[in-house]
């Protein structure tokens, strides 16, 4: 994968305006359920930088809105063990109560898989409808596209198909999908994992650049090889050019999720948390 920047953390973390905050931070031990310095809600410069909840898959949908605030965040998308897909449309109204009341902006769920059923996609909206999730992250079966289209219009939900990298026959690039999207409603579009892209050789960058237009959601991750091999690390701590993306981002005056999906580490994922968004703190701040 081509870098965009010769770019060494260590010395950025401790040049940087936020160096000496985060690495206060990093040195101690922080579990879900501690408080953590208040971090200011701008400190993102005008990105929605939030969590996916499928970071805390481990612990319950209450500690994964208090590690949500604990983190400076605002925003959140929950994956289906903090609300099930078989919930009642009374649990999914509890729960989009609970995440409003603690002062969080739910910005959609997944990933939700869908396979080519009309009436098992139908539930899947009205899921999201009852929770007021304004999209849907999702890895619907391409035979099923017609139909997602078409509930996408009766519900007014928004889509984002997420790739999966390699080894997904369905969309392993985000390109595979915006050649699939591209040309139906708007309401369909890409949940790009930066990840997985890298993972199967392709320069971030460059995809953001040729599938913004149908860009509504985004998976942060970082890796530790731009090969299928590659696994997960802290943001900063990996293979990708973080720098370049978050700059890519600023310039496209992206306005949808961008949703730290932190897979490491699920039984402590905390201090990996607190890098990953001190890093990525740290390096906007240089940028903005």
């Amino acid at each position: 994968m081509n870098r965009h920047s010769n770019f060494n953390r260590r010395n950025f973390l401790k040049s940087s305006l936020l160096g000496t905050a985060a690495l206060s931070a990093l040195a101690f031990p922080v579990a879900p359920s501690a408080a953590l310095t208040k971090t200011s809600r701008d400190s993102f410069h005008g990105l929605k930088i939030g969590i996916a909840s499928y970071s805390v898959r481990k612990f319950s949908l209450d500690q994964a809105i208090e590690t949500t605030r604990q983190l400076g965040l605002k925003y959140i998308c929950l994956k289906d063990m903090h609300l099930p897909l078989k919930s009642t449309t009374a649990e999914r109204q509890a729960a989009r109560k609970k995440i409003e009341d603690a002062g969080l902006v739910l910005m959609g769920g997944g990933v939700i898989y869908m396979n080519n059923n009309e009436a098992e996609i139908r539930s899947l909206f009205e899921y999201a409808r009852d929770a007021g999730m304004p999209t849907i992250v999702a890895s619907p079966d391409p035979a099923a596209l017609d139909t997602v289209e078409k509930m996408a219009k009766e519900f007014n939900i928004r889509v984002a198909i997420h790739n999966h990298g390699p080894g997904d026959k369905r969309y392993p690039s985000p390109m595979d999908v915006f050649r699939m999207v591209k040309d139906r409603d708007a309401r369909l579009g890409i949940c790009m994992d930066v990840g997985h892209t890298v993972r199967i050789g392709e320069d971030p960058v460059e995809v953001m650049k040729a599938c913004g237009s149908r860009l509504y959601d985004y998976h942060m991750k970082d890796v530790n090889e731009a090969t299928a091999k590659g696994g997960a690390t802290e943001v900063g701590k990996g293979v990708i050019d973080i720098v370049a993306v978050l700059k890519t981002l600023l310039d496209l005056k992206y306005q949808d999720h961008v949703a730290l999906e932190y897979e490491a580490n699920a039984d402590a994922p905390m201090p990996g948390l607190i890098e990953s968004y001190a890093f990525m703190r740290g390096v906007l701040a240089t940028l903005a």
